[in-house]
């Protein structure tokens, strides 16, 4: 059976229209090209450094943006906000999906040895990973964009959808608490 040209440079969306894969390619090529570094940096910080899973959630906040297309411009300043908001909506699914189920097992051995860095710096980072798994999610996420993306407090608040006094009280406290954190740990700066 044969296709017409049409439809051979289209494909079927999910109410049964016709969607034009150019389109499609260049609204997520205009996302990744716009947002994506950034994308990739706040969520590497809100998984602690986890690349891998954080490329994967970018990948699946790129997807529920093209499924929006429709709704979305992807060079408005409007959709970084929508695309973080997606970004820590997924961490935190997954976060309550690993408390729901068995822990998995890691090779820990494997993560305790150190790279090419010297001791001491691996150390330091070692210590400071584990104190920030002991912050709150709103703390982590604070700090990424505070201390980690060097944003300004009206950034953030305008990127995270919150007042300006409430970031700075956050930033405030979360700084207070990864102190505390780094303390418990013996570490002081």
């Amino acid at each position: 059976m044969r296709h017409s040209t049409a439809i051979r440079d289209s494909q079927r969306d999910r109410t049964g229209g016709t969607r034009d894969t150019a389109h499609d390619e260049a609204f997520v090529r205009a996302v990744y090209d716009k947002h994506g570094v950034f994308l990739l940096r706040v969520t590497t910080g809100l998984l602690w450094g986890d690349s891998h899973q954080a490329q994967d959630l970018v990948q699946e906040a790129v997807l529920r943006a093209w499924q929006n297309a429709d709704i979305l411009d992807p060079e408005a300043e409007g959709i970084r906000p929508w695309l973080v908001t997606v970004i820590r909506n997924l961490v935190i699914d997954g976060y309550r999906a690993r408390k729901a189920r068995p822990p998995e097992t890691v090779d820990t051995a494997l993560n305790d040895l150190p790279g090419p860095e010297s001791m001491d710096s691996a150390l330091t980072k070692k210590v400071v990973r584990e104190a920030l798994a002991d912050l709150t999610l709103q703390h982590r996420e604070i700090l990424v964009h505070v201390e980690f993306l060097d944003q300004s407090v009206a950034r953030t608040a305008k990127t995270l959808g919150i007042p300006p006094g409430t970031v700075k009280s956050r930033t405030h406290l979360a700084l207070r608490a990864l102190r505390a954190a780094l303390a418990e740990r013996g570490y002081t700066p």
